[in-house]
């Protein structure tokens, strides 16, 4: 949980200092605020699915035009089998932007958008779309810096760019 915070944060200000504006938006973000209703607030009802599926962010290009965003972190870059369920619910709620974390390969930063599918997804590099306009340089240090930070030691070596 740790690490999928800081994968979060490493993401929001990649975009951030790459010239977008970033909300955070997701679940975890207003869940103060739900859980005054205490035992009126049902998670496995519809609204409470949709409210439990929201992306962690609105990112806002230079243009203005908004992408809602979910991040996850996996160490290897494979997702987990209870995450395709979660992936359903946001394309059927939210229609967002999956962006894939990962440790193991590079490039470690990867996004997926929707019509999402169990059998494939057509990953690409953040450094391939055109509206975030991810800077190459930052985009390197935000890859050091998550093989310094998040690389468990069973991993090899970063190789030089």
């Amino acid at each position: 949980m740790l690490k999928g915070r800081m994968a979060e944060t490493l993401f929001e200000e990649l975009m951030r200092h790459s010239g977008n504006t970033v909300y955070r938006f997701g679940y975890e973000a207003i869940m103060q605020n739900l859980s005054q209703f205490g035992k009126e607030f049902d998670r496995h009802d519809k609204v409470g699915e949709q409210i439990s599926s929201i992306p962690d962010f609105i990112v806002i290009d230079r243009k203005g035009k908004p992408v809602l965003v979910e991040v996850k972190f996996r160490w290897n870059g494979e997702l987990h089998s209870d995450d395709f369920e979660k992936i359903e619910r946001i394309q059927q709620f939210w229609d967002a932007r999956i962006v894939l974390m990962n440790c193991w390969r590079q490039p470690y930063f990867h996004f997926i958008d929707p019509p999402f599918s169990r059998q494939k997804f057509v990953r690409k590099t953040l450094l391939e779309d055109k509206n975030w306009n991810v800077d190459r340089k930052l985009y390197e240090e935000c890859e050091r810096l998550m093989h310094r930070y998040f690389t468990p030691t069973l991993i090899r070596p970063l190789k030089d760019n």
